[in-house]
């Protein structure tokens, strides 16, 4: 009895249908190549690096260039930090932008990124504001730099997330897997609590409008209706702009301890 092989069975990623995810993820890692040729630790960038190559730091993001707030989506605190976001972004990012299309997906992409470091803003903000009122200063309290694509990437599981919770439609291109992303969802919101140095609020605010647009985008397709897609969009803007002028009134009242505080930071990091 002579044995036979079972049939090959070619299989190839189709980077058509999710290239602009590709495009994303080769942009990240392009840069921290860049970054690493410059002279930054690949393992542990300093302050001054982060700064360099475009950090939030509320203080200089709020008073000087605001451009921080997405620049800081394309900054990495290291390899590992890298790695994990790229991967979270591979796995969210080609199923969402399958499902949404690319317009929309691109959107979502920068508008939870964007809500990320607003709302990270408003907490320093708040902390500033509780500092100033106890006439005390908190190291705990005190402004942190912060960077990465997580809040944005956590938009992105947020709507899938969403619409996995919701009923299938006909025209839904993927089944999601509910326990799953919750499962995943609720890991990374609590690895982020446990451990120092993540920026739980830019988690947070990116899986708050990833949860608002997935739902619009599912009303749309639900009820055959795009305009509701893009009443979405129009929604996550006016989020944004209505968070950022908030902030921009409490500023007023921290505005001299932030000036103090980038002044000290730009002495002590020559920036």
């Amino acid at each position: 009895m002579s044995k036979l092989s079972p049939p090959t069975v070619k299989h190839h990623v189709n980077l058509q249908l999710w290239w602009l995810t590709a495009l994303l993820i080769t942009s990240n890692v392009a840069l921290f190549l860049w970054q690493i040729s410059t002279g930054m630790d690949a393992s542990r960038p300093s302050i001054q690096d982060a700064l360099a190559w475009g950090a939030d730091y509320a203080p200089l993001s709020f008073l000087v260039e605001p451009f921080r707030l997405l620049s800081s989506m394309f900054f990495h605190f290291g390899l590992i930090h890298l790695m994990l976001n790229m991967w979270a972004l591979y796995l969210f990012g080609n199923i969402a932008e399958q499902m949404f299309g690319r317009v929309y997906f691109l959107s979502l992409y920068i508008l939870a990124g964007l809500m990320g470091s607003l709302l990270s803003g408003f907490l320093d903000l708040q902390n500033s504001l509780s500092m100033l009122q106890n006439a005390a200063l908190n190291a705990e309290q005190l402004p942190k730099v912060g960077a990465g694509a997580s809040g944005a990437v956590m938009g992105l599981g947020a709507a899938l997330t969403v619409i996995s919770l919701l009923p299938v439609m006909k025209a839904q291109r993927f089944l999601l897997d509910k326990k799953t992303l919750m499962l995943v969802m609720g890991i990374n919101l609590f690895i982020g609590w446990m451990t120092a140095g993540i920026n739980n609020a830019a988690h947070i605010g990116g899986m708050l409008m990833g949860a608002v647009l997935g739902g619009a985008w599912y009303l749309s397709v639900r009820f055959n209706k795009p305009v509701l897609a893009w009443f979405g969009l129009g929604l996550g803007i006016v989020l944004c702009g209505a968070l950022y002028s908030y902030c921009l009134l409490l500023l007023e009242v921290v505005a001299p301890l932030w000036q103090e505080l980038l002044a000290a930071m730009r002495q002590q990091f020559n920036f």
